[in-house]
């Protein structure tokens, strides 16, 4: 059975949320290096992105490409933070990466996960929303 657009936005925004969660983690253990937190920031804005593309039924491609999935939601009437608007810096961290190619200038940490966290508040601002209520019964105490 293929998911329908909410249960893929949840599912893009719960993977987003653990790659903002990792490169948080990451962040104070010495000998991490930017391009290991510079992927996980990236991760976590890229899947945001498409959590919320997902949600409204966008077709998105296989990227990498920020900037490109940025222009995909303004194409779509997809209201993206102004703060996010240089997130593109971080694509090179996931191609470059997975390739073995030279990163670019060092990676500001401070920006990349305010970015990240950013972009994961974003999505879950407009996916969460959308959920049916659980069960409140569900998860009350069961008499003993």
């Amino acid at each position: 059975m293929m998911a329908g657009p909410l249960d893929m936005a949840a599912m893009l925004l719960g993977a987003a949320a653990d790659d903002e969660f990792m490169a948080r983690s990451l962040l104070p253990i010495e000998g991490v290096t930017d391009a290991g937190l510079g992927y996980h920031t990236q991760q976590a804005v890229e899947k945001s992105l498409k959590a919320v593309l997902a949600l409204r039924s966008v077709e998105f491609p296989y990227t990498h490409d920020l900037e490109g999935l940025l222009r995909l939601c303004q194409t779509n009437d997809i209201d993206v933070p102004e703060g996010l608007s240089e997130v593109g810096d971080l694509s090179p961290f996931a191609a470059r990466l997975r390739y073995g190619a030279t990163l670019p200038a060092p990676l500001d940490r401070d920006q990349a996960l305010e970015w990240a966290a950013s972009a994961v508040e974003w999505a879950r601002g407009r996916i969460e929303p959308q959920e049916p209520p659980k069960d409140a019964g569900s998860d009350a105490p069961q008499p003993q």
